[in-house]
């Protein structure tokens, strides 16, 4: 099966990511410029916006990655794990946390207070989608992409147990796709 197979509809089309990209890093700039910003990208996920982002940002600023989770195949776990960590150190920076999907909010609430630990000038959240109808954590991004239903995403970076990373689209899975592995 092709992942294209898998989409039942197209949610975000190319286009679009690429005017929110642009927009986002707009702004991004603007309220950034003179500042001692660090972009950190949550792996896997958020690496393809995140490179489509960083072309858009004008102001200087430096980048990292982390890696953390919170998901087993379409469900939170409630449980972050922390997979890898800044190879930058944060004290000082102004960082932005760059994030493929706002949905329970656990992993980003966990991320800000790590981060807000070790001493960061300041910390917003930037993300491609916002999924409200998940919140578990009381957490709200700076910067919002497209606001979206609850629905199981994938594309863009967004991923179904490693696959469909690869769709240059954000589209929804097929329920048929996660309901056959079970």
């Amino acid at each position: 099966m092709s992942p294209q197979e898998g989409i039942a509809e197209v949610l975000v089309s190319e286009a679009e990511l690429k005017e929110i990209c642009a927009g986002l890093g707009k702004q991004i700039s603007k309220d950034y410029q003179g500042k001692n910003l660090l972009l950190v990208s949550v792996l896997k996920g958020a690496v393809v916006f995140m490179a489509d982002l960083l072309k858009e940002i004008t102001c200087e600023c430096m980048i990292d990655f982390m890696a953390v989770s919170s998901y087993s195949g379409t469900k939170t776990t409630g449980v972050v794990k922390f997979k890898k960590d800044l190879d930058v150190n944060p004290d000082g920076k102004d960082i932005l946390i760059v994030e493929d999907i706002l949905d329970s909010g656990i992993t980003l609430s966990y991320l800000k207070k790590v981060l807000a630990d070790r001493n960061a000038s300041s910390i917003k959240v930037c993300t491609l989608l916002d999924k409200p109808a998940n919140r578990k954590s009381d957490i709200k991004a700076d910067y919002v992409g497209r606001v979206i239903p609850d629905e199981f995403v994938v594309g863009y970076g967004l991923d179904y147990n490693e696959h469909f990373r690869n769709l240059p689209y954000v589209g929804i899975l097929s329920p048929s796709v996660y309901n056959s592995d079970k």
